[in-house]
C-alpha cells in the first residue's frame, strides 16, 4: 500500500492520511460514481471489464456472468489468469514482498495495464478495476487457475484473509474466477442489480468484442441470456435497424493506424432520428468524444463533396449542415487505444484529440469510396439530406412564426397556461395534465407559489414518425415548447428553461397511457437533456379511494387495495378513479400534487441505444415488429409506457 504522507502543516492531527481501500470505502464517489444503482452496477462493469481486456488481448474466448440468489455476483473468464506469486517490488508493513494477488486486489493503481507488457489495449486503464470492487464489497472470493494450479484467496471489506491457498489442480484450464457481495454498509439504499440493465450492457460489450462468447445468468428469477455476434458492430447496426428501411447495406470499415485500432459501421435509413453511438476500448463513451467528433465531421464533409462533385447540389445551394447528413442515420464507432485518455473515472467521454484525426481520414476515405462505387445508394442518401435541410429550414420559419406571433402579443406563454408567481426554475414545478376537467382540478388544487398547470387538449403528435416543422405545426407542441422556455431545434437551451421539475400527469387508462407515451416520445427525440438531466417525471395518481366509517385510504395499486380491503372488511365503499377529473382539488393535492405526501417517478435513460430501438420499435411506422412484440409481452407487461 501507499506509503502515509507525512503533514506537518497548522495540527499534525488535524490531517487524515486515508490508505488505498481506506479511501475507497470513504470515498466511493471517485471510484465508482457513487452509492446509487449506477455505482452498483459498476461493480460489476469493472470486474467484466478485466475480462474483456482478457479478450481483446487474445487470451479470452468466454465470459460467465452470475447474479446469485443471494444478490452475490460471480464472473468467470478463460482467460490467462492473474499471476500468483510474491510481487517483486510491493511490500508489506513488515518489509516482506507482497502476494502479487494481493496487490491486484487491495493496491489502487496498480495491474498489468500501466507497463505496456500485459495488455495492449485495456478499458480498466485508471487501475481502479477490481480494487475498487473488493473495497466496496462485504466479501469477496477470488479463485484463479494457472499453470497447473487452483489457487484461491478471500477477503472481507478489502482485506486479505491468510495467505493464499492452493485448492487443487487442473490440467488445460486458465482464467480468474472472481464472487463478490456489495457491501450494504456502502450501498445503504434499497437497491439491487437489474437484470435488463446489465444485459444491454453485456450486449454492447458482444457487439464490439467480436469472437467472445458472454453468458449472462440470473437466479433471483431464472433467466439467462447468452450473447456472440460474429459480425461485431456491422450486427449492432442491423440490430438497431431492425425496424428500419436502410437506403443501402452496411458500410464497414477497420484500420490500424499508429498503434490504435479503429472500426465503424454506418447504414443511412427511412428514419428521422440520429442513432449514432461510440466507444473506446469496448466501453460506451456516452457523452462522446473525440472518436464521435470524427465519425461526424468525417460524413458531412464526404457526404457534401459528393453532392457539389456530382451536381447534385447547385452553386446557389449552400453546404448540408451536420444535422441535415445525419437524418435518419445509424453509426457505430469504436476504438481501441493504448493509451486512451477520458474525461472521468466513470469513462463517458474520450478525449485523444489524435482519435479525431485517425477516424475523420479512415472514416471519410471508406464512405467516400463507397459512395463513388455505389451511386444509387449516394443518390438516396442525397435526397434525403435534401429533404431533410428543406424541412429544416421550414421548421425554422415555422419556429421564426411562433416567436414572432408571440411577441406581437406580448406575451411569450399559452393563454392556457396556468403560470405560478416563483420565478426561481429550481423552486418550480410544471404539471402538464390531460384535458380541461383534469386542468381544472389541478389548477384548483395546486399551490400557486411554485406549482404551474399546463393542460393539453387530445393526443398529441407522434414525434417519432414526424419532422419538426410538421412537429411545430401541432398547436399542443408549439404550446409545450413556449411552456418550457428552452427552445427546441438548433436554438433549444436548457439556460431558458422555466420550471425545475416538469411532471406528466394523465388519467390511469388506456388513453392516459397513450399521452403519456406520447410526451415521453417527444421528450426523448427533441429535448433529451432535459431527461438526461433530471428534469422530467411522471406523476403517480391513486387508483382507489378506500373508505371505511370515518377513514379514508389512498391506494395506487391492485395489490394494495387488495390488501387495504383485506384490513378493513368488505363493507369498505370503493372508488375507481378512472380520470383525474373525477377527483375535486383537495383530493388531487393531497394525493398527487403535495410534495409531503405524493409520488414521483424521474425519467431517466439507462441505455440510450436500448432506448432507442425501444422508441422506434413501439411509436415507428414498421407494424409487424410491434405486433410481434405485444403478443409475446401481452400476458407479462405491465407499464410499458414507464
Amino acid at each position: 500500500m501507499a506509503e502515509k504522507e507525512k503533514k506537518i502543516n497548522y495540527d499534525v492531527s488535524s490531517i487524515q492520511a486515508l490508505e488505498g481501500i481506506e479511501h475507497v470505502r470513504k470515498r466511493p464517489g471517485m471510484y465508482v460514481g457513487g452509492t446509487d444503482i449506477k455505482a452498483l452496477h459498476h461493480l460489476v462493469y469493472e470486474v467484466v471489464d478485466n475480462a474483456i481486456d482478457e479478450a481483446l488481448a487474445g487470451y479470452c474466448t468466454s465470459i460467465h456472468i452470475i447474479i446469485h440468489a443471494d444478490s452475490s455476483v460471480t464472473v468467470e473468464d478463460n482467460g490467462r489468469g492473474i499471476p500468483v506469486g510474491p510481487h517483486p517490488s510491493k511490500k508489506d508493513a513488515k518489509g516482506h514482498p507482497m502476494e502479487t494477488v494481493d496487490v491486484v486486489m487491495t493496491v489502487i493503481g496498480a495491474g498489468g495495464k500501466f507497463g505496456g507488457g500485459g495488455y495492449k489495449v485495456s478499458g480498466g486503464l485508471h487501475g481502479v478495476g477490481v480494487s475498487a470492487v473488493n473495497a466496496l464489497s462485504e466479501w469477496v472470493v477470488t479463485e484463479i487457475k494457472r499453470e497447473g494450479k487452483w489457487w484461491q484467496q478471500k477477503y472481507q471489506r478489502g482485506v486479505p484473509q491468510g495467505v493464499i491457498k492452493q485448492i487443487g489442480k487442473v490440467k488445460d484450464e486458465t482464467g480468474t474466477k472472481l464472487t463478490f457481495k456489495f457491501d450494504r454498509q456502502i450501498f445503504t439504499e434499497d437497491i439491487d442489480y437489474r437484470f435488463d440493465t446489465l444485459v444491454q450492457r453485456f450486449r454492447e460489450m458482444s457487439f464490439v468484442t467480436r469472437g467472445v462468447t458472454i453468458r449472462f445468468k440470473d437466479e433471483r428469477a431464472d433467466r439467462e441470456m447468452t450473447f456472440y455476434f460474429e459480425g461485431g458492430i456491422t450486427s449492432f447496426v442491423r440490430y438497431l435497424n431492425r425496424n428500419r428501411q436502410g437506403l443501402h447495406p452496411v458500410v464497414h470499415v477497420e484500420k490500424d493506424i499508429e498503434g490504435i485500432g479503429i472500426e465503424a459501421a454506418i447504414q443511412y435509413t427511412d428514419s428521422y432520428t440520429e442513432s449514432v453511438y461510440s466507444f473506446a476500448n469496448t466501453i460506451n463513451t456516452i457523452d462522446g468524444g473525440t472518436h464521435l467528433t470524427g465519425l461526424r465531421s468525417s460524413l458531412t464533409r464526404v457526404v457534401n463533396d459528393y453532392a457539389r462533385k456530382n451536381g447534385l447540389l447547385k452553386d446557389a445551394d449552400p453546404n448540408f449542415s451536420g444535422d441535415d447528413t445525419r437524418e435518419g442515420l445509424t453509426a457505430i464507432v469504436s476504438i481501441k487505444h493504448p493509451d486512451p485518455q477520458f474525461e472521468s473515472q466513470t469513462k463517458v467521454k474520450l478525449m485523444n484529440p489524435e482519435a479525431q484525426t485517425y477516424v475523420t481520414q479512415i472514416v471519410g476515405e471508406a464512405f467516400g469510396t463507397f459512395l463513388d462505387e455505389n451511386p444509387q445508394a449516394a443518390k438516396a442518401i442525397i435526397s434525403k439530406c435534401l429533404t431533410s435541410a428543406r424541412a429544416r429550414d421550414a421548421a425554422r420559419k415555422a419556429r421564426d412564426l411562433v416567436i414572432r406571433k408571440s411577441a406581437l402579443e406580448s406575451l411569450t406563454l399559452p393563454g392556457k397556461l396556468a403560470d405560478c408567481s416563483e420565478r426561481d426554475s429550481s423552486k418550480t414545478e410544471l404539471y402538464i395534465v390531460e384535458g380541461d376537467s383534469a386542468g381544472g382540478s389541478a389548477k384548483q388544487g395546486r399551490d400557486r407559489h411554485f406549482q404551474a398547470i399546463l393542460p393539453l387538449r387530445g393526443k398529441i403528435l407522434n414525434t417519432e414518425r414526424a419532422r419538426l416543422d410538421k412537429i411545430l405545426g401541432n398547436n399542443e407542441v408549439r404550446s409545450l415548447i413556449s411552456a418550457l422556455g428552452v427552445g427546441i431545434g438548433d436554438n433549444f437551451d436548457l439556460a431558458g428553461l422555466r420550471y425545475g421539475r416538469i411532471i406528466i400527469m394523465t388519467d390511469a387508462d388506456v388513453d392516459g397511457s397513450h399521452i403519456r407515451t406520447l410526451l415521453l416520445t417527444f421528450f426523448f427525440r427533441y429535448m433529451p437533456q432535459l431527461i438526461e438531466d433530471g428534469h422530467l417525471y411522471i406523476a403517480q395518481p391513486p387508483l382507489y379511494r378506500i373508505a371505511y366509517k370515518n377513514q379514508v385510504k389512498y391506494v395506487y395499486s391492485d395489490k394494495e387495495k387488495d390488501k387495504a380491503v383485506k384490513e378493513v372488511g368488505e363493507k369498505a365503499n370503493l372508488q375507481r378513479y378512472k380520470g383525474l377529473g373525477e377527483m375535486n382539488p383537495d383530493q388531487l393535492w393531497e394525493t398527487t400534487m403535495n410534495p409531503t405526501n405524493r409520488t414521483l417517478l424521474q425519467v431517466a435513460v439507462e441505455d440510450a441505444a436500448e432506448a432507442d430501438r425501444t422508441f422506434d420499435m413501439l411509436m415507428g411506422d414498421a407494424v409487424d415488429p410491434r405486433k410481434k412484440f405485444i403478443q409475446t409481452h401481452a400476458k407479462s407487461v405491465r407499464n410499458l409506457d414507464i
